[in-house]
């Protein structure tokens, strides 16, 4: 998934051959930015509520996106804080987690308009339209400065969905095997184990593998449906490979399906470093026992900020043969036309919270809710009817608004409005529920 993606040479957001946006109606997808300004006005919101929750910090506030798309989210947001001045004043800076060149334009470009976009030691710099903000572009979250008297808002839009999985599948014992192969990057190696392991299930990795015949052959079933051999395909390892004795170990939720030979598991670490990397940045860390905090280790005397995660996936189940490939708004194989084809899997929602709180003792989680109440609770229908007025006689533009809305909180069969998750990583106090999370400001 990462070479298909962000691979410099060939990667779907990163080539500069394709000569295509992969957003909007002419590309592959939509997103939810796209649909409605609405979405990125009410996250704005959501970041008022949060900044008045916590004592209105008069400065030291970081906005930080993560797969900030075409910028349009964020450009949406700060158009939105914008109106509320001692937020907007309080705003240090703005970093955008990005690995393709051409989206950091499209970004820079809405953001920032035609001002000098300027190299420095963590990527790119620039300044935003809104209130002369500084904007930083960074390859990576571990490139964004960790300081902890600052105060980090996080937002991840259909970000977790791109990033990597490894899928297990729980094999029945063999009662013959007494030690086994271990494949590994610089070649197979025997593993002992002690008898009784060939007595149990086992997890072993799904592993990406060329087809055969090879992918210049076609299929052809008639002259009017022809159909390119995919290039890959998925096979069951033959021996154990160091994710499958460490990933699926991680958690009980993993552990309780081993004994069902069959079951299934895709699990993303990375994904759960995000979340972890997200965590210490509001909540903090405690040090290692006798040592000095390092960078990512350091202990904030206050937890402040939030992070909102917004992606796809089921709210309390392990996703499970979820890989997915889309394109020109159709669903095609992942596995075929490797660099032009997006690609996707559901998010581990419990995952992710479980990784948050693993990492900070300053933090808690609330959610997932589905996307479709979550924008109702934060007046999704209240802004659509104001803009609606504006429009006064343009019955048109009045039903492109309301018809946008319905697209985001639409509930039926595989909508938007259900499955779309939100999902909220807060500071520690108490229980109390953030906006839109069943909480007001107090």
């Amino acid at each position: 998934m990462r070479q298909c993606l962000t691979s410099l040479d060939g990667g779907y957001y990163t080539s500069q051959t394709q000569g295509k946006d992969q957003f909007g109606l002419k590309g592959d997808f939509i997103t939810s930015p796209e649909i409605s300004q609405i979405f990125g006005e009410l996250l704005g919101i959501w970041l008022v509520g949060e900044w008045m929750a916590q004592g209105r910090v008069s400065n030291g506030v970081e906005l930080i996106e993560v797969g900030p798309g075409r910028g349009t989210l964020m450009d949406d947001m700060l158009r939105t804080v914008s109106n509320f001045k001692p937020l907007a004043a309080s705003i240090d800076s703005v970093y955008l987690v990005e690995a393709s060149p051409a989206l950091r334009d499209a970004q820079k470009q809405l953001l920032c308009g035609n001002g000098p976009l300027e190299e420095i030691d963590v990527g790119f710099r620039s300044t935003s339209k809104y209130s002369k903000v500084p904007v930083t572009w960074c390859e990576d979250i571990r490139l964004v400065p960790n300081n902890p008297s600052k105060t980090p808002f996080i937002f991840a839009h259909e970000f977790f969905d791109a990033l990597p999985i490894h899928a297990f599948q729980s094999v029945a014992p063999n009662p013959n095997e007494t030690s086994q192969i271990l494949t590994t990057p610089t070649g197979p190696h025997p593993l002992t184990r002690p008898s009784s392991q060939s007595k149990t299930p086992q997890w072993r990795e799904l592993v990406v593998t060329p087809t055969s015949p090879p992918s210049n052959i076609t299929t052809t079933t008639s002259p009017s449906t022809s159909k390119p051999q995919p290039d890959f395909q998925l096979s069951l390892a033959k021996a154990s490979t160091p994710p499958s004795l460490l990933f699926p170990t991680l958690s009980e939720r993993y552990k309780a399906l081993l004994p069902t030979p069959g079951s299934v598991v895709e699990i993303s670490p990375e994904s759960h470093s995000y979340a972890a990397d997200f965590a210490r940045r509001i909540g903090g860390s405690a040090p290692r026992p006798s040592s000095s905090p390092t960078s990512s280790e350091m202990v904030k005397t206050r937890p402040s900020g939030a992070a909102l995660i917004l992606d796809y996936g089921p709210g309390d189940t392990i996703p499970t043969n979820t890989l997915r490939g889309i394109r020109s708004h159709q669903p095609v194989s992942p596995l075929i036309d490797s660099g032009l084809v997006d690609i996707s899997a559901d998010v581990d929602f419990t995952a992710l919270a479980e990784a948050a709180l693993a990492a900070s003792p300053g933090v808690e989680v609330h959610g997932p809710v589905e996307q479709g109440g979550w924008l109702q609770s934060m007046g999704i229908r209240e802004r659509a009817d104001i803009i609606c007025e504006g429009l006064g006689k343009d019955e048109e533009g009045k039903k492109r608004v309301r018809g946008a809305v319905q697209r985001l909180v639409e509930r039926g069969g595989g909508a938007m409005g259900k499955i779309y998750k939100v999902l909220a990583i807060v500071p520690e106090r108490g229980g109390r529920r953030p906006v839109g999370f069943g909480g007001g400001i107090e």
